[in-house]
Order: C-alpha cells, then sequence, then structure tokens
C-alpha cells in the first residue's frame, strides 16, 4: 500500500518542482525560493529557503553527489547553490536571456543543459561553468529536458509537442514530432541502461497535454544511429499530465496531473497500481526518493506531499488511496485549496472536480455539455438550472444554488486576491497593464518579459500578436481601493 506520512506547507506560492537526493529534498516554487529538507525527518535546513531568483523558479536538479543544486527561473538565470552552506557557487545567464523553463545535470556530473521560452538550449560544462555549445528549436518553448543513464546523450521536449534527442555536440539524433499532441510538459529516462548485439536502449517516459504518459524505447545502434519506438501509453489520468518520474530501479513510474491525482504504475507491465487523491489543485511535480520507498509530489495548492510505498506496493488492481489528514495538515483544507484560484478563475474542469468533490457529480455531464466555467457558476439562477440545463429535480437545484452560495461567501479571504497579483512576479502590482494576449501584468514585469525578445504569452505561451500595452485602470483603482480597506 502507499500512505501519506506528511505534508509540507512552506510555500507561498505553486510548487513547480521537486528533487531528492539520499539525504535531502529541494522544492522550488512561482514564489521565488527554493527549499531545502532533511529526508530523516523532513525539517527544514538552517539555510532555507534559498532566495535569489528574481521571478518564480520552474525547475530545480542536484547533482549525483548531492554536493550542488541547480535551479532555473523566468529571470532568464540557471543558479547553482552549495548544499553545503546554501550559498550561490555560480549564475550561468542563458544566451538571449529568455526565461528558462527547465534544466537538468548529467548523471556524471559534467554537464548542465538549460532550457528556455525562446527555444533555445545551452550546454554548460558544470564542472567550470562554463558555457560549451547551444541550440535552438524554433517556434516553440523548451520545458522537459532529461540526460541519458550514460551521460552522453539528453532528450528535450517542447510545447510543440515533439521529443528531440541531442548528443552533446547538440547534433539532433532523432526528433520525433507530435509525440503528445497540445504540448509535451515533462520527459525522464529510467535508469537502467538494456544493452544486446548491435544496440544499447534506454526506456523515457513522457507525458503531456492529451493527459497521457508514454513510455518510449531508444535504441541507439553502433553506427550511431538513433531510433525511437512507442512502447505503451498510459491513460490513468483524466486531465493533461504534467510530471512523471521513475524510481531508482526503474521499476516504477509515478506521474501528476491536472485532474489533482498522483498515478503510480509498473513501469515494466504497464499497469496502474495506485491512485493517490490528496491534493487539492493541479499535481505540477514529483519525484522518487533514490534511497527511501518515498515519494515528493507538488502541486498548485502550495504543498509537497511525502508519500510512503509500503510492502506488497507492485500488486496490480489500480487501487484508489482516499485521502486522509497529513501529520501536518489543518482544519478546512478542502476549502482552502479550492480557493487558491478565485472561482470565477476556473476552468471546466476545476468546476467538473467541485460537482464531484460535493457530492453532485451527476451533473458533470450536463455542466460539460454546456461549457459552464467558474464565472458561469456563479451566475447560475434556478431559472437557468430549470430552463437551460434543464435540472428537473427541484431538490437537486436547490441543494447545488446553495453550495454555490456558500462559494461566493468562501471568496472573501484574508489575502491578496489572486487577480491583484502580476502573473509573472506573483506581487501586488502597481501599474497593471493589459497585453495582447488578454492578461494584465505589471507593467515592468512584462516590458521586460518582452524585451527579452520573448514574443509569446507568459500565460499561454502563444505568440503574442502586438507588444502593445494598455494601462489596465478599472484593476487599478480596484487594487487601490482594496490596499485602503486593508
Amino acid at each position: 500500500m502507499t500512505s501519506l506520512i506528511c505534508t509540507l506547507q512552506d510555500h507561498r506560492d505553486d510548487v513547480n518542482w521537486c528533487a531528492f537526493t539520499s539525504k535531502l529534498l529541494a522544492t522550488c516554487s512561482g514564489d521565488k525560493t527554493l527549499r531545502i529538507y532533511n529526508t530523516r525527518d523532513f525539517s527544514e535546513l538552517p539555510f532555507s529557503p534559498l532566495t535569489g531568483h528574481g521571478y518564480g523558479v520552474h525547475c530545480c536538479c542536484f547533482s549525483t553527489c548531492g554536493q550542488f543544486l541547480a535551479s532555473c527561473s523566468t529571470d532568464a538565470t540557471t543558479l547553482v547553490w552549495s548544499m553545503d552552506t546554501g550559498e550561490i557557487e555560480a549564475v550561468l545567464e542563458h544566451p538571449g536571456r529568455s526565461p528558462v523553463r527547465v534544466c537538468a545535470i548529467s548523471p556524471d556530473s559534467a554537464h548542465l543543459v538549460s532550457g528556455a521560452s525562446d527555444g533555445t538550449l545551452a550546454l554548460w560544462d558544470f564542472p567550470s561553468k562554463q558555457l560549451r555549445r547551444t541550440g535552438a528549436v524554433n517556434d516553440t518553448t523548451m520545458v522537459a529536458c532529461s540526460f541519458s543513464p550514460c551521460s552522453q546523450v539528453f532528450v528535450t521536449g517542447s510545447t510543440y509537442g515533439d521529443l528531440r534527442l541531442w548528443n552533446l555536440d547538440m547534433n539532433q539524433l532523432h526528433a520525433e514530432k507530435n509525440a503528445h499532441d497540445l504540448g509535451v510538459t515533462c520527459c525522464t529516462f529510467a535508469p537502467s541502461i538494456l544493452s544486446g548485439g548491435q544496440v544499447v536502449q534506454f526506456r523515457l517516459a513522457s507525458c503531456g497535454q492529451d493527459s497521457h504518459l508514454k513510455i518510449w524505447a531508444i535504441n541507439k545502434l553502433s553506427s550511431g544511429a538513433c531510433k525511437m519506438q512507442l512502447l505503451h501509453t498510459l491513460t490513468g489520468q483524466s486531465a493533461p499530465v504534467l510530471s512523471c518520474a521513475y524510481s531508482s530501479d526503474g521499476q516504477l513510474l509515478v506521474s501528476g496531473s491536472v485532474d489533482k491525482t498522483v498515478a503510480v504504475y509498473d513501469a515494466i507491465n504497464a499497469v496502474l497500481l495506485y491512485t493517490l487523491n490528496q491534493h487539492e489543485r493541479y499535481v505540477t511535480a514529483c519525484s522518487f526518493s533514490p534511497t527511501s520507498p518515498l515519494i515528493a509530489t507538488g502541486s498548485m495548492d502550495k504543498t509537497v506531499n511525502i508519500w510512503r510505498l509500503e510492502d506488497g506496493c507492485s500488486a496490480n488492481g489500480g487501487k484508489s488511496i482516499p485521502e486522509r489528514s497529513a501529520l501536518t495538515s489543518s482544519d478546512g483544507r478542502t476549502t482552502a485549496g479550492r480557493l487558491k484560484l478565485l472561482v470565477s478563475d476556473w476552468s471546466e474542469e476545476d468546476v467538473s472536480s467541485w460537482l464531484v468533490e460535493e457530492g453532485l457529480g451527476g451533473l458533470v455531464d450536463k455542466f460539460t455539455a454546456n461549457n459552464i466555467d467558474g464565472t458561469e457558476l456563479l451566475g447560475l439562477t434556478k431559472e437557468t438550472l430549470a430552463s437551460e440545463l434543464h435540472i428537473e429535480s427541484v431538490g437537486l437545484r436547490s441543494k447545488l444554488l446553495r453550495k454555490v452560495e456558500e462559494l461566493k461567501s468562501e471568496s472573501v479571504c484574508s489575502g491578496i486576491p489572486d487577480e491583484f497579483l502580476c502573473p509573472i512576479t506573483r506581487e501586488l502590482m502597481r501599474e497593471p497593464v493589459i497585453a495582447a494576449d488578454g492578461y494584465s501584468y505589471e507593467r515592468e514585469a512584462i516590458e521586460s518579459w518582452i524585451n527579452t525578445k520573448n514574443r509569446s504569452s507568459p500565460m499561454t505561451n502563444l505568440p503574442l500578436l502586438t507588444t502593445l500595452l494598455t494601462p489596465n485602470h478599472t484593476l487599478k483603482m480596484a487594487i487601490g481601493r482594496w490596499k485602503t480597506t486593508h
């Protein structure tokens, strides 16, 4: 079985990544910080949190020995930290100063790769921290990267949906286009190397916006050519899969999804073992401990859950682990988790999840068919429920409206309303402006973003049709009123 042993609640924004060594756990967040924990009791180290990035931190990874930690950020840098002191050892500025979305250190700790929002890649000599080579894939954002266990090749994944295999000379050995419809979100090599005859084989897991987790075989021939073959497509989660990780023996595979679940698979037989239901928002990160039967999962609910795999965890059956109280959880977590986003910002999937949580799962199909998102949910009336959604039961209509009224009352929170925070800096906006993607940003932050020659939206990754910024006077006045009353 699998049990939740503790919940870490120190980050103040979405948890974007987590990484283990035998002794440490590192987590990073949109709150610009990294936090380091001792895996013995998950107490935070004295020098934690690490503060050095100017914007949110997207990814972090340890060197193999655990002596160093690398982290990358929207601020266009990859920082290398000493795990002895917590001090910054090196600042690696990405070529072109584009926001860095992913970084990976090779198993032999000889190289580091960073991938950016403009599709560029930088290969660094890790011991000297010197830039060695650059590469690029046009018109996309690099969001995934993993080194093979031999450290000689690495795979990248992008929002375009492709997986590309590179060598250390930054030559493309293979391109698997349309590996994931709508985009790749994460990829990771299995730790083992399979060898036979003239072929060396690696296993790679990838996940994406198509709600699939895929297992690939990458065959490296003696001629130097590479072939990539899809072995399994795992469909244990019902929404985009955002993160995946192999266990240290390659026997298990874990993934986190927009449907708020964590799935644990038998990676060899491609069988779903467990579905873990504890997070209250999208599961954005997951990692196995290399030496202990532990999994860490991070989420947009700002928490990191630590799970223990007990004896018998390899049994089949796709068992679901019910929600239970964590050691450090507080009362009312379900309500708090749902309000990480304003209800008006809920997607159709968020509304469907809320219906299920409130015991109204029978209405999901009707709501989905009518494209009911958070804004539509808040505007429902008895008349629309009866005439447009055709909910005939008076009692069911009343129960639904009562739950909606509870949502409205719960939305009055003591913290800063999410729409007052700049999506880039996650700080209260002083000069909000509207960009071509329809979102509002702090003027200085979005201008800096655009000046890095990145013309894609920070929120959608789609191209900005114009760099014109329009002052959002209404939002500025609303922020002013809120500041006056708080």
